[in-house]
């Protein structure tokens, strides 16, 4: 594969303090996502599947490693410098779409674009591409409250990628939906990737779904490991 490397783990280490004791999570993780992938994390609960996410977004530091975002090294910034890269090449999706209530589906892809400093004509039809794109242009000017869990996850993906990360992390995207939903919209963020060149790394439980993407990868004694 030739595509460029978008998000790199080298030697991460992440321990916690519990008591007297210290808890390692993560020991020595290796791990590599390059330009238009998509891999799924599949792994129980407990065994740092979200320290992992929060490592690689940028929004923890590890113990010991080092974190590359599109080859420039991380672990060591600080948090401005940090913040500033999670804005421009990282996207995140929860399990909970965490949408802001009083605002529309389209004001809501709007607002990271407004915030990077786009003019309100430029991110409104940057918004509405998207909605069209996820299937759900003629739902723009709803409210949250007024969305199926469907439609609020796929206003939720389109805001991850207002932006135009080079990373998507997405944790349980798809775990609060029914299972045709979820395949409808992983099949939205699956297609994304593949236009656009995202890479995205998807924690999931479901293994319909990780089977679908192009690698799957688990936790393992704190390490990173491959499935068939």
């Amino acid at each position: 594969m030739n595509a460029r490397v978008a998000l790199q783990l080298t030697g991460i280490e992440r321990h916690y303090g519990q008591g007297e004791t210290l808890l390692t999570i993560l020991k020595g993780a290796d791990f590599t996502l390059r330009s238009g992938e998509t891999v799924a994390l599949v792994a129980p609960s407990g065994t740092g599947k979200s320290t992992l996410l929060h490592i690689a977004g940028l929004l923890e530091k590890p113990d010991a490693g080092e974190v590359l975002v599109n080859g420039h090294p991380c672990a060591g910034l600080g948090d401005d410098e940090r913040t500033a890269i999670r804005r421009g090449e990282i996207g995140f999706v929860y399990q909970f779409h965490h949408l802001l209530p009083e605002f529309s589906a389209l004001e809501n892809i709007m607002m990271p674009q407004l915030i990077a400093g786009l003019s309100r004509a430029e991110a409104e039809e940057r918004a509405a591409q998207l909605l069209d794109y996820m299937r759900i242009g003629h739902r723009g000017s709803h409210r949250p409250a007024e969305l199926s869990g469907g439609e609020q996850q796929r206003v939720a993906i389109a805001r991850a990628v207002a932006n135009a990360p080079l990373v998507l992390l997405a944790d349980e995207p798809t775990g609060n939906l029914d299972p045709e939903t979820a395949g409808y919209v992983f099949e939205a963020l699956e297609a994304l990737a593949r236009q656009s060149g995202l890479a995205a790394l998807i924690a999931t439980h479901n293994h319909e779904l990780a089977r679908l993407m192009d690698r799957r990868v688990t936790l393992e004694d704190g390490s990173i490991r491959e499935l068939p």
